[in-house]
């Protein structure tokens, strides 16, 4: 042997630098950990009376709302703008816009019949103790007319300022559609705002990754504010909501799959949990969207396609929101009020339901949705105030399930007009194999890069 030779055995190997050797904790884990100890830290606040801990949970659930919110704005907007210009890359644009609105509405159908059928067999507001002095009515009630007039912004200024997504999505409608008819005028604005989209979600992805973090916090603020004694008055009608959310969500959205889609439900599952898990904690559906956006490319619906499908439905698609919990509060409403609703009221719910599921866009939760139902109806709108402690804990479950929606329709629709990678869905990743969409996010933020027609 030589002295070469051996100087090369005898060579120790190199170190690995010690980040490396760290094993990665799955996205899904954290959040899961941050489950479970936002409930302990929870428990120690409400059983010790521990003000502090209470204020600390507070504070740092509140700072993780308000980092999501600090992008929604201005990512709504030009997530809008760019996908609608991204269109004119995709054959038969406006066959898929108009599939995918169908989808919208009938999706939202079934799931309003779910909670309609719920409500009616369940009594959700009888026996719970609760009595009309117990509401009041909301500072700002919701009507047809509100929600007509206020599609369109004053200025375009205060939509931003004050957060109201639905005028946002108007003005980045109407900027898309102005763009797509300049054509290569419009190129340069359009280079620009793919850069400002490309920063807003690298900006949002940090965020994300604070959501265990988050999830500490508002899991815990939750439990140590309201107690479990809370969800004892309205047992029946919590249970109603997660039970029709999770019926729509693990039994109407496989079924379409299979049948419709002809793909595997589980795959999708395994794909599509890393979003459906971070809207169940963060309770945000737009501030969710960039890791909706990515789960639903890797689940091969083309990235043009995503690009338009999920930023809009982000803002307009709520099965949990405007379609199952209006339907079964409306019924727990009436019970408490002594109100007989008739056939031709439950064809209002879900007529309000399928048209004004973009009112839950413009405020947080689905507040101003339920009033715009109450308003129709003509039920007392001091019903809100009934179902106000006890909101957070259900608009986690509704946030979850209407994001799978998002991810949903985008795949079913894909599927159905055959531009689905089925070899790249059936390779998703399994949520228990590897990190989740998150982990590997930062290394390629999901932004087409548009051509001239």
């Amino acid at each position: 042997m030589s002295p070469s030779a051996e100087t090369t055995e005898s060579a120790p190997a190199p170190q690995r630098p010690l980040s490396s050797r760290i094993p990665k904790v799955p996205f899904w884990v954290q959040i899961l950990a941050g489950l479970a100890l936002g409930v302990l830290l929870g428990w120690v606040a409400k059983s010790g009376d521990v003000g502090w801990l209470t204020a600390t949970l507070q504070h740092i659930g509140d700072l993780f709302v308000q980092l999501l919110k600090l992008a929604v704005a201005p990512l709504v907007f030009f997530a809008i703008l760019v996908s609608i210009t991204n269109l004119r890359q995709v054959n038969n644009a406006a066959r898929l816009a108009s599939r995918t609105l169908l989808w919208f509405m009938v999706t939202s159908l079934i799931a309003v019949a779910i909670g309609l059928a719920i409500g009616l067999l369940s009594n959700p507001g009888a026996g719970t103790g609760l009595t009309p002095k117990d509401g009041k009515a909301p500072e700002e009630a919701g009507s047809w007319i509100d929600f007509l007039t206020g599609i369109v912004p004053t200025d375009i200024i205060t939509p931003f300022t004050e957060l109201n997504v639905l005028q946002i999505v108007f003005m980045a409608a109407v900027a898309g559609i102005a763009a797509l008819q300049l054509g290569e005028k419009a190129e340069p604005v359009l280079t620009i705002s793919r850069s400002v989209l490309e920063l807003l979600q690298k900006a949002l992805w940090w965020v994300i990754r604070l959501a265990p973090l988050g999830t500490v916090g508002l899991i815990g603020n939750a439990i140590a504010t309201y107690g479990w004694n809370l969800i004892g008055k309205y047992a029946t009608f919590t249970v109603d909501i997660y039970v029709g959310c999770a019926l729509v969500l693990f039994g109407v959205y496989p079924l379409l799959l299979s049948t419709v889609a002809k793909v595997n439900p589980l795959q999708f599952f395994r794909g599509a949990w890393p979003a459906i898990q971070l809207a169940f904690v963060s309770r945000s559906s737009v501030g969710t969207m960039p890791v909706t956006q990515q789960v639903t490319e890797r689940l091969g619906v083309p990235r043009e396609y995503a690009s338009f499908a999920v930023p809009f439905g982000s803002t307009t698609k709520m099965d949990g929101c405007a379609s199952i919990y209006p339907a079964i509060a409306a019924i727990f409403i009436a019970q408490i009020f002594d109100v007989q609703l008739g056939i031709g009221d439950y064809v209002l719910i879900a007529f309000v339901s399928v048209i004004g599921s973009a009112a839950t866009a413009g405020l947080t939760g689905a507040t101003i949705m339920l009033t715009l139902t109450l308003s129709t109806l003509g039920l007392p709108l001091e019903g809100v105030g009934l179902l106000m402690a006890i909101d957070p804990i259900l608009d986690m479950m509704r946030t979850a399930t209407n994001v799978a929606g998002q991810a949903v329709i985008p795949v079913l629709v894909s599927a159905r007009e055959k531009i689905l990678d089925r070899d790249a869905y059936n390779a998703a990743r399994s949520i228990g194999s590897a990190t989740s969409a998150v982990e590997g996010a930062d290394e390629k933020v999901s932004v087409p890069v548009a051509t001239a027609a």
